[in-house]
C-alpha cells in the first residue's frame, strides 16, 4: 500500500497532555505504520476557487512526556489531496465548529475519508443523538421551560440538568425535590426560557462510575473506564475530579453497543465514545472520545491500531 497521507485537525499539539490524549495515540500509531503526518487547526482552513485547504505543519511525534512532538513551518496544502483527516477539534460545538465541517465536506466531496463524517458530526449532538434509543436511555427531558424541569425534577425526587453543549462536567448541577435554588439554576442554563437544556432522573449507580465505551465502525473495545466521582462530587468526568478504572464490559453493555452499532455505522461515525452510568447511555460522544491512553496502558491494548486497520481496509475499497 502507498504511504499513506493523514492530516488531523486538532487544537495546538503544543498544548495537550500527550500521557492522556486520545490523538497522540493515533498519531503514534500512524507514524509507526509510515504514514505522513501533517496537523492544523480549524482556522488554518479556508475555501478558493472550488477547492479547501489548509495551512498546515508536517508533524512528527514521540512518546514522551516532555518532547512529545516536532512540526515543520507550515505549507499550504490541498486537503483532497489528503487521503484521512481526523477531525479532533475539541468542544465547545460552536458555529466555528459547523463551519469547519461544512469545509470537511469539500474534502470529502473531493475523495478524503473524513474521521467523523463531517455531516454526522453535525447531526449526532453528544447528548440529542441519545433520544434515537430511547429504549436505552433513563427517564429525559429536553425543554427550555422552566415550570416542565421543575416538574420533572420534582416527579423523580433527584435530577441532574445540563446543557446540550457542554463538555467535562461544566454547568451540569444535581437538583432534589424541594430545592429553593431550582428556578434559578434553571433559568440560568436555559437563559430565561430560551434555550434547549436537558433533565435526567439522577442515577445512584454513578457511584459505580460513569463508564466510558469506546467503538470503533460499531464494534466495542472490550475493556470499559469507569470514571468514578470525586469524594463529594457526582460528576463522572476525569476533567472534574474522577478517577478511571478499567472493567470488562458487562453483557448490558454489549446489549447497549449492539443497540446503536447500525446507526454509527450508516452515518459514518467510524470512531464513537459511549457514556454509560448503570444500564443507561447518558451520552454518545463523536466530536473527539478520550480515554484510549487509560485503557490502552491498563489493558496492554492498542485501541489505535484497531481504529488504523478499520481506516486502511475503507482506503483499500477506494
Amino acid at each position: 500500500m502507498k504511504q499513506i497521507k493523514l492530516a488531523v485537525l486538532m487544537d495546538d499539539i503544543t498544548s495537550i497532555n500527550p500521557i492522556k490524549d486520545s490523538s497522540f495515540a493515533m498519531m503514534l500509531e500512524a507514524q509507526s505504520r509510515g504514514w505522513n503526518i501533517i496537523t492544523f487547526d480549524s482556522n488554518d482552513m479556508f475555501h478558493q476557487q472550488g477547492s479547501v485547504y489548509a495551512s498546515a505543519r508536517k508533524t512528527t511525534v514521540e512518546d514522551s512526556k516532555d518532547n512529545w512532538h516536532h512540526r515543520e513551518d507550515a505549507e499550504v496544502v490541498a486537503l483532497g489531496d489528503i487521503d484521512v483527516i481526523f477531525m479532533r477539534k475539541d468542544p465547545p460545538f460552536d458555529m466555528d465548529y459547523i463551519y469547519a465541517t461544512y469545509l470537511l465536506e469539500q474534502a470529502e466531496r473531493d475523495g478524503t475519508l473524513i474521521v467523523n463524517k463531517p455531516s454526522s458530526l453535525r447531526d449526532a449532538n453528544e447528548k440529542l443523538f441519545t433520544l434515537n434509543f430511547n429504549h436505552c436511555m433513563p427517564k429525559t427531558l429536553v425543554s427550555a421551560n422552566t415550570k416542565q424541569i421543575r416538574a420533572f425534577v420534582e416527579s423523580n425526587d433527584v435530577a441532574v440538568v445540563k446543557p446540550l453543549d457542554g463538555m467535562g462536567g461544566t454547568d451540569i448541577y444535581k437538583l432534589h425535590k424541594g430545592d429553593d435554588n431550582i428556578d434559578d439554576i434553571v433559568s440560568k442554563l436555559t437563559n430565561q426560557g430560551q434555550r434547549f437544556i436537558m433533565a435526567q432522573e439522577f442515577l445512584h449507580e454513578i457511584k459505580d462510575g460513569d463508564k466510558r465505551i469506546l467503538l470503533i465502525n460499531g464494534k466495542p473495545v472490550d475493556y470499559a473506564l469507569a470514571r468514578i466521582p470525586a469524594e463529594g462530587n457526582f460528576k463522572g468526568n476525569l476533567a472534574a475530579g474522577a478517577t478511571g478504572r478499567g472493567q470488562p464490559l458487562s453483557d448490558r453493555d454489549r446489549y447497549l453497543c449492539e443497540q446503536i452499532a447500525p446507526t454509527l455505522i450508516e452515518k459514518g461515525l467510524l470512531f464513537v465514545g459511549l457514556d454509560v452510568i448503570g444500564d443507561y447511555i447518558t451520552e454518545i460522544n463523536v466530536t473527539s472520545p478520550t480515554c484510549i491512553r487509560e485503557l490502552d496502558k491498563l489493558f496492554n491494548l492498542n485501541i489505535s491500531a484497531l481504529l488504523l486497520d478499520e481506516i486502511e481496509a475503507k482506503l483499500a475499497l477506494r
